[in-house]
């Protein structure tokens, strides 16, 4: 299941809209606080599917019977870019556990590349509902390597991925490699193409590069 946020009309699209605005991105703090509001977000509308029970709170005055999660998910991103989306998601699941995945591309001399992981860093993922971000989905080749690599932490229940900007191509990569079919893809926009290097068209440009600054 894919769930476009950006095919109606909200805030999401005023920020993704900023992200995109290249004099806006200038500012790189305003950049990494509007991939934060857009985690924020997302958050909200993944929180609309989990399991959700009751409780009795006590106040000053009585008991309140409110609605609270179930259980907490984990949250998972993908290094760097991914650090301020990750912040976004976790300022609304603010009990969530973290996951972290190192994933670069090693480029050949044909101009190709791989995607190499790294890192990884996980608590157990058995039978738990895993949010895992990355803020732009390109090729999917980053997204379907981080997802094989966390499982080895366990099942989750159920996995939402989340891309602020995702490809055609990212899209149908990730719904033909990936090794469940138990998740969802969430995305606050959709674009047609990608340039010979990888990057979306007409996308935002490098989400790590533009949110911490360039790297060699």
């Amino acid at each position: 299941m894919i769930r476009n946020l950006g095919s109606t009309s909200s805030l999401l699209n005023q920020y993704i809209a900023e992200l995109r605005d290249a004099d806006i991105q200038k500012d790189s703090m305003r950049f990494r606080r509007n991939m934060e509001r857009v985690g924020e977000i997302f958050a909200y509308e993944i929180s609309k599917t989990m399991e959700w029970q009751k409780k009795e709170v006590v106040t000053s005055l009585g008991v309140a019977n409110c609605e609270v999660l179930a259980s907490q998910p984990v949250i998972a991103t993908i290094l760097r870019a991914g650090i301020p989306f990750h912040q976004g998601l976790l300022n609304a699941f603010d009990k969530a556990e973290n996951s972290f995945v190192s994933a670069y591309r090693k480029h050949r001399k044909d101009g190709r590349f791989d995607v190499k992981i790294e890192y990884l860093s996980s608590p157990s993922l058995q039978d738990k509902t895993l949010i895992i971000n990355d803020p732009m989905l390109a090729t999917g080749a980053s997204m379907v390597l981080s997802y094989k690599e966390l499982i080895r932490k366990g099942k989750p229940s159920h996995t939402h991925i989340v891309s602020i900007l995702a490809s055609i191509e990212g899209l149908d990569h990730v719904k033909k490699n990936m090794p469940t079919d138990n998740y969802t893809l969430w995305v606050g926009a959709i674009d047609d193409e990608l340039t010979a290097k990888a990057y979306i068209v007409p996308g935002l440009g490098d989400a790590g590069d533009l949110a911490f600054g360039s790297k060699l």
